[in-house]
């Protein structure tokens, strides 16, 4: 973890020299957030002895209950996160060490499944067979 925190940093601190000094003094006023920390976990500080625990995934019963538009935000949120865990775990695994809570990608994998799964259910039961095999294009491009 501390090689992914020194990793990450780096990273950033270089996408952060290359900035523009026109970006550096917008800064001043507002803060500028750079996109790559969105491929990286949120610094924790070693006081914390406390275990991190993980949620669980997504359960299908729980994702029928939701929009359409729900689904495809919540969609989005697990795809950004999976492509954060495996970056974290690249990263680790070229530097020759372990991958902390490797349970973690299955469950967004699940929760993306069964994401899916519902889409799927909602357009076998549309009425409109053309507005289904629209759907079901839409679910297939996910």
């Amino acid at each position: 973890m501390l090689a992914a925190r020194l990793f990450g940093r780096a990273l950033l601190a270089a996408a952060k020299s290359e900035s523009s000094a026109a970006a550096a003094s917008s800064a001043a006023t507002t803060k500028v957030t750079n996109p790559l920390e969105q491929f990286f976990e949120v610094d924790r500080t070693p006081d914390d002895d406390k275990p991190v625990i993980y949620g669980r995934s997504w359960k299908a019963s729980e994702l029928r209950l939701k929009s359409w538009d729900d689904l495809q935000k919540l969609w989005y949120v697990l795809l950004k996160e999976k492509n954060m865990l495996m970056t974290q775990r690249q990263m680790l695994h070229a530097q020759n060490l372990r991958f902390p809570n490797p349970e973690r990608i299955s469950k967004v994998r699940k929760s993306m499944c069964r994401i899916k799964h519902v889409l799927t259910e909602r357009a076998i039961d549309e009425q409109d067979p053309r507005r289904s095999a629209e759907m079901k294009r839409m679910i297939n491009a996910l």
